[in-house]
């Protein structure tokens, strides 16, 4: 009997296990063909001179794609950018998303709601069309900046936003943080609503004040949610590319291109893929080593 019973149960989990890698195949075969192949790809042909084929066949040239890259001011200049941007954002979404999501959870449900579907609207609105609003009102003739500039006498005449390399980066950013702080409040406030209550009460009966209760009891059971918040605005923040292709396509004079940007400048309009894969390379290894450094670092602190 206990034979039977013992040999049907595992009868039963061949069939559970075989039912879900047959559930789960669908999804790994995208995996490896759209995510596993080219990333595979990527790294081989970046020790290729490689135009797939347009022009000559692909040749082996070793690092010679790396080592063009140190050289190359313009890609220098782009990862600067790159940086300047990471840097930037991803402190002000941080500190300007818990400071949004621990205003709004206090709130009345109907009124955190309702906060939540506010700057929520940016991210789930298509880029193309946040980009075209934001293009007008960055319009050096046009545009409301300008206007209310003019309006108030801070400036006299018109400033070209988006053509002049002094405020073209600055734009592209201020843009980028209207994107991007959405998600994490919608994930602070929900993180918020976890936090154990019973802590936060006995806290409070001790005397503590809600600066306390938040740095003392809150910060430390959001500390998970913050370290995935952190690594993909980092993320997203190194991957700026549809700001610049339809604001200003790297310019005045490369000062906002991004490495994302100048990859597909090199890939796809001077078709040197061997080149753009090599970027893509070297973006990929900063972005991984970034991302260990922020999981040890979470890790340490928890």
């Amino acid at each position: 009997m206990n034979r039977n019973k013992s040999g049907m149960s595992r009868a039963l989990v061949r069939r559970e296990t075989t039912a879900g890698y047959l559930f789960l195949l669908p999804s790994l075969f995208f995996f490896l063909t759209f995510v596993v192949y080219p990333m595979v790809m990527c790294i081989i042909t970046s020790f290729f001179d490689s135009n797939m084929g347009k022009n000559t066949k692909d040749v082996f040239i070793g690092l010679g794609n790396y080592i063009e890259l140190f050289h190359d001011q313009v890609f220098l200049g782009a990862l600067k950018n790159t940086f300047v941007i990471v840097l930037v954002s991803v402190p002000v979404v941080m500190v300007f998303s818990l400071w949004v999501a621990n205003c709004i959870y206090d709130m009345k449900p109907w009124l955190t709601s309702l906060f939540r579907v506010v700057f929520y609207l940016p991210v789930v609105t298509g880029s193309v069309a946040v980009t075209v609003v934001w293009k007008w009102m960055f319009n050096n003739r046009l545009g409301i900046f300008n206007y209310i500039l003019k309006s108030l006498g801070i400036i006299e005449k018109n400033i070209n936003w988006l053509g002049d390399s002094k405020y073209a980066l600055g734009c592209i950013i201020l843009i980028l943080l209207t994107t991007s702080v959405g998600q994490p409040i919608v994930l602070y406030v929900s993180a918020l609503g976890n936090v154990d209550q019973s802590l936060v009460e006995a806290a409070e009966v001790d005397g503590a004040n809600r600066r306390q209760v938040f740095w003392k009891i809150k910060w430390q059971q959001i500390m998970p949610t913050t370290l995935y918040i952190l690594i993909i605005t980092m993320i997203n923040s190194f991957q700026c590319f549809a700001l610049i292709q339809l604001l200003t396509s790297g310019g005045p004079n490369h000062s906002t291109d991004t490495i994302m940007y100048y990859i597909y400048y090199n890939a796809f309009k001077l078709y040197r893929y061997g080149y753009g894969n090599a970027m893509g390379v070297i973006l990929m290894i900063i972005i991984a080593v970034l991302s260990a450094i922020q999981f040890k670092l979470g890790q340490t602190d928890s």
